[in-house]
């Protein structure tokens, strides 16, 4: 990381504002990061951008605090004047912004933990989302999913939390996959308590992300505002598990206004786990997805990963046509005469006769003394059994 002027400017602008500070980012886009730094602790700033810079104006970041994050946490601030800045997947903040929707800003930078680059990251990449307190169920679907499509090149986006989020960073670990998580505090904020492992093995492999300075504590409304960046990074947003009122289903919001494709994963129909999922499926707020492939038919190569079509089991009945498709359809457990066979498949008597004998050859229906009946599959009591 080196330690430009710009850099140690952007670190300190990320100190003096709360995220999203859409204000203060059309100021540092038109002004720079560094003239921008001058005047916001000079005070000669907009009305706007005073609001959301005046309680922490005075404070002050310098090279050594960057110099030590690196030391300490191995961490380094991505900018937009890096090359690994995913400038167009973060245009859509930008531009969602200036059509009026509240909260929607890119942010000034990035703080990263970790070896991966951010824009190898995000060319092919999903985000996954769910419950805290997913289901067994819900963490099969997302670490299984999240395993096939790391397999396949796609980089898994979650935050880091319990359950799905958990379960997708799992999956695309284990096969060696590249994750990211992106955190609603300071990488030193040791959140959640239980995933510190987890989060070092995330940086082994891919980076762990936040727009929040050192020493930065979580806080509820941090996780809403990190969601935007979790639904702008990706090619698009799979929900695996979610209540009806939940951050999951904020993150799918978000990716929707963005223009993000979302996706959503159905479960029990009495499972509350799944209740949001059904509801923005319902609503067509997303579009139903039953497998990985789905999943990477949208996120893959255009053309290049379409998911299989569904299609049911061949039956052996499938080659009846015609007339001996009728008789078939008329014959019953019970045995039945030619006579009845007749009247009930609606074929004539000759036509009966000479189908009858084809379809025993077939092993579709058996001659009895009472007349003709569907074959019988053998048993381990039948003396023809060979299983």
């Amino acid at each position: 990381m080196r330690l430009t002027e710009e850099r140690v400017a952007r670190a300190y602008l990320l100190r003096v504002a709360e995220p999203p500070a859409a204000a203060l980012a059309a100021f540092v886009s038109a002004h720079g990061p560094t003239e921008a730094a001058e005047r916001v602790r000079a005070r000669q700033v907009p009305p706007a951008v005073a609001q959301e810079t005046e309680a922490r104006a005075h404070l002050t970041v310098t090279a050594a605090d960057l110099e030590r994050a690196q030391e300490k946490l191995g961490a380094r601030l991505i900018t937009p004047e890096d090359d690994e800045w995913p400038s167009w997947p973060l245009l859509a903040l930008t531009v969602a912004g200036a059509r009026g929707i509240k909260g929607m800003s890119a942010p000034i930078a990035l703080w990263a933990r970790g070896g991966g680059r951010l824009d190898g990251a995000v060319k092919r990449s999903v985000t996954m989302v769910g419950s805290r307190a997913a289901s067994s169920y819900g963490e099969h679907i997302a670490s299984d999913w999240a395993f096939s499509l790391a397999t396949e090149g796609v980089a898994i986006f979650s935050g880091a939390a319990y359950g799905i989020d958990a379960a997708s960073h799992r999956g695309a670990l284990a096969a060696a996959g590249v994750t990211v998580a992106v955190l609603g505090c300071a990488l030193d904020a040791g959140y959640p308590a239980g995933h510190g492992r987890l989060l070092n093995k995330i940086a082994e492999r891919g980076l762990v992300l936040s727009e929040y300075s050192p020493g930065t504590p979580p806080a509820r409304h941090r996780f809403l505002v990190r969601n935007r960046l979790l639904a702008a990074l990706s090619a698009a947003t799979v929900v695996v598990e979610a209540g009806l009122r939940s951050g999951a289903r904020n993150t799918a919001n978000t990716a929707r206004l963005l223009g993000r494709p979302v996706m959503a994963v159905p479960g029990p129909l009495i499972s509350r786990n799944s209740a949001g999922c059904h509801d923005l499926i319902r609503n067509e707020r997303a579009a139903l997805v039953t497998s990985a492939a789905q999943v990477l038919e949208v996120v893959g190569a255009l053309g290049a990963d379409l998911a299989a079509e569904s299609e049911p089991p061949p039956r052996a009945t499938d080659q009846l046509t015609g007339d001996a498709l009728l008789v078939h359809e008329a014959l019953a457990d019970t045995p039945k005469t030619v006579e009845q066979l007749v009247v009930d498949a609606g074929v004539a008597e000759r036509a009966v006769r000479s189908v009858l004998p084809a379809l025993e050859v077939e092993g579709f229906c058996e001659r009895t003394e009472a007349g003709w009946r569907l074959a019988r599959a053998p048993t381990r009591a039948d003396p023809t059994w060979k299983g």
